[in-house]
């Protein structure tokens, strides 16, 4: 719900309404929202309802900026730490991603995710945990948003078939350049479609349970 919008950025988490939806108690629900609270979707505030995650522009840039430097070096690292079969197959799944119309950001479109490959490849353990684990959710939510500009999918698919050309060719200086100026193109696309959002500004009620 959250990842497809039906919660929206800074959303009120409704125990009860979901718990309803869902035909559960609240006691899963609740759980569930202390989880997405350590995946750092969910926000609360002391007396205050669960929301969904909404980041400031300024949050925004800043995550997204350490973002473009630590995917960058992922991806000279990956350049030349994977092997050449590996580097073939990565093509071909993206092609074949390409090929079915999917965008490879939605989790319908199956479990190929190209940052995410490059980040577990890379042969860094820190950047690995960073990228696939810590950020991973959060990352994967504004980068939807991003990917949902008018034309921006088209455009990310030409990025990443580049990039991973540069690696193919074990070219990591070009692989490195490539996916920053992806990952810039990423974060203009994403404040243009944030600064389009409305975010609901009511005021905070103290929560019943």
């Amino acid at each position: 719900m959250i990842l497809e919008g039906e919660l929206p950025l800074g959303g009120v988490v409704n125990e009860v309404v979901i718990a309803q939806r869902f035909n559960v108690s609240r006691g899963p629900v609740r759980e569930a929202v202390q989880r997405l609270q350590g995946l750092r979707l969910v926000t609360r505030e002391p007396y205050m309802r669960a929301r969904v995650v909404s980041l400031s522009t300024r949050d925004l840039v800043e995550i997204f900026q350490l973002r473009e430097a630590v995917e960058g070096m992922a991806c000279r690292l990956a350049a030349d730490a994977m092997s050449d079969e590996a580097l073939a197959a990565l093509m071909k799944e993206l092609e074949e991603t390409r090929r079915a119309g999917l965008n490879a950001y939605q989790p319908e479109g199956g479990p190929f995710d190209l940052h995410q490959r490059i980040a577990l490849a890379c042969g860094n353990e820190r950047i690995r945990h960073l990228l696939a684990e810590e950020l991973y959710h959060l990352l994967r939510l504004y980068r939807r948003r991003s990917g949902a500009m008018p034309g921006r999918r088209e455009q990310a698919f030409d990025e990443h078939w580049q990039i991973v050309r540069a690696m193919f060719n074990r070219d990591p200086d070009l692989a490195e350049s490539l996916m920053r100026s992806h990952i810039s193109r990423a974060t203009a696309a994403l404040i243009a479609s944030m600064e389009r959002k409305e975010v609901s500004t009511e005021p905070e009620a103290p929560d019943a349970a």
